[in-house]
């Protein structure tokens, strides 16, 4: 809009129209993208898309920009858009680097924690454990980042905890696959409990034992990741071959 212009009222219901729509777009793709319902590295079509939720290509282009900013899509040069690949190369870089920021932002949580961080700690363990028993993969790690971003607050550093939930968003779609992998009664995610462990090492502000149950929990995720690739391999992701559902606003 040029300098100095005003909306005007019909304007701004338009602005607000197109901004519903972008975000039930980007809602809907983020949460398959993020659920393996739309598979790493598959294309992602202006046209096509327009065509599923029957909107114009405006909305659409919005909603895939933003998934790009959180890192979920890919704009490629020749002007086509892919769900981001799973890099398994990376696997290891990702993991030092996910690994440290746990660390840090959980020992720091110990020393600076605040009562009220303390509770809302609690409160996201418990939130976490109720998601378990009706296994929904992706509400689990919704809940599971929901419990680690509260100890990133707790730690006082806005910096950090940027670095580390975008690390956790990064990792929610391998975090995804474990949970398909822990489904029988003897493979239950050891999360829950080490969730506690951690809570209670910051309630009792032991710096050293919260950076060592970091580090323990940043090792089982990547121990179960894996495995979980010892037995499916690198290149067989139980993906769904089914194309998404239609879904109009």
């Amino acid at each position: 809009m040029p300098e100095g212009a005003t909306l005007l009222p019909g304007d701004e219901a338009g602005t607000a129209r197109r901004g519903a729509r972008a975000g039930l777009v980007h809602d809907t793709l983020r949460r398959e993208i993020l659920a393996l319902t739309i598979a790493p590295g598959a294309p992602l079509d202006e046209t096509q898309l327009s065509q599923r939720f029957a909107m114009s290509r405006s909305p659409i282009r919005e909603a895939l920009s933003r998934l790009a900013a959180e890192g979920l899509v890919v704009m490629l040069p020749n002007r086509s858009t892919v769900a981001a690949p799973i890099e398994l190369a990376d696997f290891p870089r990702y993991i030092e680097a996910l690994m440290l920021s746990q660390r840090v932002c959980t020992r720091l949580a110990a020393e600076r924690r605040s009562d009220a961080d303390l509770a809302a700690m609690q409160a996201a363990a418990d939130a976490f454990d109720q998601s378990v028993r009706p296994r929904d993969h992706l509400e689990m790690s919704e809940a599971n980042k929901t419990f680690h971003m509260t100890i990133a607050r707790a730690a006082r550093n806005r910096y950090l905890a940027d670095t580390y939930g975008a690390l956790l968003d990064q990792g929610r779609r391998l975090l995804h696959l474990q949970f398909r992998h822990l489904e029988t009664a003897e493979n239950r995610t050891p999360l829950a409990e080490e969730h506690h462990h951690m809570v209670a090492a910051i309630a009792a502000r032991d710096a050293d034992r919260a950076d060592h149950l970091a580090q323990v929990h940043a090792e089982g995720f990547q121990r179960r990741l894996l495995d979980f690739l010892g037995k499916v391999g690198t290149s067989d992701f139980p993906l769904p071959d089914a194309p998404p559902p239609a879904c109009h606003p």
